[in-house]
C-alpha cells in the first residue's frame, strides 16, 4: 500500500540491500512453511529481542504468526478473564527460535 501526498517532496531515509530482501523474504517464507505445517501445536517461540512466548500456533499469514497464549487469570495476579484466549500477533522475520513442546 502506498500512499502520496501531492506537492511534497521525497527523502529515503532507508532501503534495504537488494540481497538481504531476498534473504529476508526466505527466511519468511520457510518460517510460514513451518508454522502452516505445525498449527494446532504448542510451541514456545523467541524473538530477536529475547521476548519468549509459548502458546499454540493458530494460523500464519502475510508474515505473521499468530499465537494464542494460555489463559493467565491467575498466574499473573490480575482479575478473573483479563487474559482469557489470547492471540498474539508476531511478525516472522523478528522471530529466533520456534521450539515445538510435548504434552
Amino acid at each position: 500500500m502506498s500512499l502520496q501526498y501531492p506537492g511534497h517532496q521525497e527523502q529515503t531515509l532507508y532501503q534495504a540491500e537488494p540481497n538481504m530482501r531476498h534473504s529476508i523474504q526466505s527466511v519468511r517464507d520457510h518460517i510460514h512453511h513451518l508454522c502452516k505445517q505445525h498449527a494446532n501445536q504448542l510451541v514456545r517461540v523467541e524473538t530477536l529481542d529475547g521476548d519468549v512466548f509459548e502458546g499454540t500456533i493458530i494460523r500464519c499469514d502475510r508474515g505473521i504468526l499468530y499465537l494464542s497464549l494460555p489463559d493467565y487469570n491467575h498466574q499473573r495476579g490480575f482479575g478473573p478473564s483479563y487474559y482469557n484466549h489470547v492471540i498474539l500477533p508476531l511478525v516472522l522475520f523478528e522471530l529466533l527460535v520456534i521450539t515445538l513442546l510435548y504434552t
